[in-house]
């Protein structure tokens, strides 16, 4: 994607696009550490139904978010094709399955625009904001409320 004109950097925001079903979801990219292929999770007995379970990452024990269930929508069913992006939040690593990566983006900030609330469910506040381009409108997911710390140690 190329830079508006009047753009500055300390004014953009680099976000990673990826797909979940036919939906485009994009994060921060200075939450992200890695982006790795499918690697089977181990499960983990009572884990929330949105934990696929744990992976080992060079020796660091990595719980893994199937993000689509954490969205609410049906269950990602993990195979070769599907990727985790490893983020961190908080200082502590986590997997999200997704379906795939799409881009980089550079955009900026001002083309953020803020999601209509949606009632009193803080999960309803997962999407920090809204981006739109060619036509499509993609949510931007604030990690630390769609994965508060809470979630993360119950994994």
């Amino acid at each position: 994607m190329s830079e508006p004109q009047n753009s500055s950097p300390e004014l953009d925001i680099e976000l990673l696009s990826f797909r979940i079903d036919d939906q485009e979801y994009c994060v921060d990219i200075m939450s992200v550490r890695e982006i790795r292929g499918w690697t089977n999770a181990t499960p983990l007995p009572y884990a929330p139904p949105h934990v696929k379970g744990v992976i080992n990452l060079r020796g660091t024990v990595l719980p893994v978010v199937d993000l689509s269930a954490r969205l609410g929508m049906p269950p990602i069913d993990a195979e070769d094709r599907n990727v985790i992006i490893v983020v961190k939040i908080d200082g502590e690593l986590v997997g999200l399955l997704v379906d795939a990566v799409s881009d980089i983006l550079t955009v900026p900030r001002e083309e953020l625009q803020s999601p209509p609330e949606l009632g009193a469910d803080p999960s309803a506040r997962c999407v920090e904001s809204l981006l739109l381009i060619e036509g499509k409108l993609i949510r931007v997911l604030d990690l630390a409320v769609l994965l508060p710390r809470e979630a993360r140690d119950a994994a």
